[in-house]
């Protein structure tokens, strides 16, 4: 059942974009889409019995959009709602942290784009994000990591002009296609005055959330720095995509890791019949959406985050 909200007009709008792969460049266009005002019906559930109640949010209301934002109009919008989010997050004391959404487009899915693209994409916005969040004063203490050393080259072309330290997980080597690079010591990474470590698509490499991980113990918990971790396709490690018995240190993550990251801005796409969108901002909850012509629909939310499965064979179904 779908309770109806004013509907969005649809635009598109290109961004241009300089796309890689770890060995090429190129140029390309990318189309972003959403624009207008947003009024949610909420939908609470109960086990698996759904409850209706109604409640009302736009901009212009007196809810903060910080914690029922509407679906973003572009990428701009996003990074606007993921900045405020991430300062909302550090305000109340989090120090793990999350950021994931497609770059391929607000309403695509994993691999609807090119791999190489997709981290490039990720990396533009990553300059972008960093520029409006992090002050002229703290860009030389923020340090932002990425896969492999060769990534580093690319990204200095990206950052050129910004004062970040660019830095990387691992270094390639011999065994790279078969999932292995040289591991690098993090602790002989990090610097003094480091004070925020953002980590770009750790997801090229199996060992490289491993290495986020050491980054997290050795240089992190127990200090007042913070870790940001942007576009690492985590749901690939909770849904369990890696089986443990292959990747044990990877499936051990969603133990160790995982339960003490603040996820502060989420867009996961669905699509085919039941598709929908599973959204959140911090501090509000976790919503799902589905599109209907130019309109869109919040079905169902929550205060913790579900699975995808969950959303994708219950809720997305039920609605």
């Amino acid at each position: 059942m779908l309770l109806s909200c004013p509907a969005f007009a649809v635009s598109s709008i290109p961004q241009q974009k300089v796309l890689h792969s770890r060995s090429h460049w190129t140029e390309a266009n990318t189309n972003a889409c959403i624009k207008g005002k947003f009024n949610l019906y909420q939908i609470v559930a109960s086990s698996r019995n759904l409850k209706f109640i109604t409640g009302s949010v736009s901009k212009e209301g007196n809810t903060s959009v910080e914690y029922d934002a509407p679906f973003p109009n572009d990428y701009s919008d996003l990074l606007k709602q993921a900045k405020k989010a991430t300062e909302l997050a550090l305000k109340d004391g989090k120090q793990l942290m999350e950021i994931e959404f497609p770059t391929a487009g607000l309403q695509s899915v994993s691999g609807d784009g090119e791999g190489g693209n997709e981290m490039t994409g990720s990396m533009q916005l990553i300059r972008e994000f960093c520029d409006i969040v992090v002050t002229p004063e703290k860009a030389t203490r923020t340090r932002i990591f990425f896969p492999e050393a060769n990534e580093v080259k690319f990204a200095r072309q990206v950052f050129e002009g910004a004062s970040f330290k660019l830095d990387y997980l691992t270094k390639p080597s011999f065994f790279e296609d078969f999932g292995f690079g040289e591991k690098v010591k993090m602790a002989d990474r990090v610097k003094p005055d480091d004070e925020l470590f953002l980590v770009g698509y750790p997801y090229f490499n199996v060992n490289e959330m491993i290495v986020v991980e050491e980054l997290y113990k050795e240089a992190v918990m127990n200090t007042t720095r913070k870790l940001i971790i942007f576009n690492g396709e985590l749901d690939r490690i909770r849904s369990g995509y890696y089986p443990p018995f292959f990747y044990p240190k990877l499936a051990a993550l969603t133990k160790t890791l995982l339960p003490m990251m603040e996820t502060v801005y989420y867009i996961h796409n669905f699509k085919g019949r039941n598709g929908g969108t599973l959204f959140r901002c911090y501090p509000g909850p976790w919503r799902v959406l589905r599109m209907v012509g130019n309109k869109y629909f919040c079905v169902y939310q929550q205060e913790t985050m579900p699975s995808l499965k969950e959303v994708a064979l219950d809720i997305l179904p039920a609605a």
